[in-house]
């Protein structure tokens, strides 16, 4: 079966993307569009040159008109987050490239599943919903994702398990106003504030978990990784792949990811992340957690934080 995606923007985070679908196999064909066509050149030739040890792939660099019959289509371009600024903080300037590029891309990828991994994820998500006029069943983005999964992996750490026996979700904003529903956290099928009392181990080792360390661990990860190499794109790469392999399976699976919010908690008109329904023809519905009236004020006060962004933000196509 072939599957076609293609990636505007090579940079580090699309080129990695790029480089992981190609390494786990995922699809056959993978374009990649960029304002620095060499850059886009030699990224796809390094790529393509390692083939022979994967499954094989088609990639190469392109222009939009390249982007026809595309399933997916993976926007990663933008200016990057610097040192000490926050996500926000690129907003205005990253939907004025987001305009630029809008017009061209549909035209030629009207029937594709969107996918935004740029930032800030949730503001982007929502203004391609806002001028595309793709159906925003179509239109993902990352969302907290990301977060959800350095939530898992620090829990797992704290307790010395198996990432893999830790359901938990980030909600609401990729950044500052994201915050974790601890009562839906599970370990296997047991409560975390459970956990402990149900250990039957000959030693008692378990951690006690410092919570607060953690949330700030979630918010802060990103900041740090960038302050010391200059970036953050391996992780972001997998969380990517991950949804591309949930849009390409076809079966659903519950994934915490940014889209339009109808109602949900007395949310509306903002891009957020809630624990969502994807399957290959997109968002299928949301499935709501149990939160508590203080949790429910969190998310509220997530989307608000976003929408006072929004609101400040320049649709206008020129």
């Amino acid at each position: 079966m072939s599957n076609k995606v293609t990636i505007i923007g090579a940079g580090s985070v699309g080129s990695t993307i790029a480089y992981t679908m190609a390494v786990q196999g995922l699809v056959s064909e993978i374009v990649m569009i960029d304002v620095n066509t060499k850059k886009a050149l030699g990224e796809a030739m390094d790529i393509r040159q390692g083939t022979p040890f994967m499954q094989p792939c088609k990639i190469y660099a392109g222009s939009y008109e390249d982007a026809a019959g595309s399933d997916i289509v993976i926007v990663t371009s933008g200016i990057a987050r610097k040192p000490g600024q926050t996500r926000l903080e690129l907003c205005q300037i990253n939907v004025n490239i987001l305009k630029s590029i809008t017009p061209q891309i549909v035209k030629y990828a009207p029937d594709a599943l969107y996918v935004f991994v740029s930032n800030p994820v949730d503001v982007l998500t929502y203004a391609f919903n806002r001028i595309s006029g793709i159906p925003e069943s179509r239109i993902i983005g990352s969302g907290t994702l990301l977060d959800s999964a350095r939530l898992r992996t620090r829990i797992a750490e704290c307790l010395s398990i198996s990432h893999k026996d830790v359901h938990a979700f980030v909600l609401g904003e990729h950044g500052d106003s994201s915050f974790v529903p601890w009562n839906s956290v599970r370990i296997s099928s047991v409560s975390l504030a459970d956990y402990r009392k149900h250990l039957n181990y000959r030693e008692d080792f378990a951690a006690e978990l410092n919570l607060d360390e953690i949330e700030n661990y979630i918010r802060t990860s990103g900041g740090k990784i960038i302050q010391r190499k200059g970036a953050t794109f391996y992780a972001i790469a997998v969380s990517v792949c991950d949804i591309v392999k949930t849009l390409l399976n076809g079966s659903d699976s519950v994934l915490c990811v940014s889209s339009m919010m109808h109602g949900e908690f007395g949310i509306e008109d903002v891009c957020l992340s809630i624990p969502t329904i994807v399957n290959g023809q997109g968002i299928k519905g949301t499935l709501l957690p149990d939160l508590t009236p203080d949790e429910v004020a969190q998310l509220q006060h997530s989307a608000e934080v976003l929408k006072g962004v929004i609101s400040q933000i320049d649709y206008s196509q020129n």
